[in-house]
């Protein structure tokens, strides 16, 4: 029986490359490596034809999960619901564990990026927030509470 092995990575198909791998960046990601990608593998598993992307991958220090960013050159990006609830379906966020969920968030707001409700605490454990960041992208941030 065929296993899975391991959760490589998230994909994320954003307008501004540029701008939302910057975003990451700065959330403390660094980038794996960049590179456009087209011909029949992309033609085949995207089920686009004659597609073409520019793809930015990015990780945590120290390798694990990665993050996906991708921005079709051809053809034009779809636009989809960039004030995306959390109850909608589809993919909502991208969680990340951060040693100061406070100085975080008043960082990212200085850049202009708020707070989609407020900071939770969870059961004594958690103390977590939802980020609207770049494109409406949600970034759940969670500190570990001592």
């Amino acid at each position: 029986m065929s296993r899975i092995m391991r959760f490589d990575h998230v994909g994320v198909t954003v307008q501004d490359l540029d701008h939302v791998a910057a975003f990451f960046v700065g959330l403390g990601l660094e980038i794996e490596g960049r590179t456009f990608v087209e011909g029949e593998f992309i033609d085949t598993v995207t089920a686009i034809p004659d597609s073409r992307t520019e793809i930015v991958m990015l990780r945590t220090p120290g390798g694990g999960t990665g993050v996906e960013l991708s921005s079709f050159v051809r053809p034009d990006p779809q636009p989809g619901s960039p004030a995306a609830m959390a109850n909608e379906l589809g993919l909502r966020s991208l969680s990340f564990e951060v040693d100061d969920l406070q100085a975080r968030v008043d960082r990212l707001a200085s850049e202009g990026y708020g707070l989609v409700g407020g900071i939770g605490q969870y059961e004594g454990a958690w103390r977590m927030a939802y980020v609207r960041g770049p494109e409406g992208i949600i970034v759940s941030l969670a500190e570990r509470m001592s």
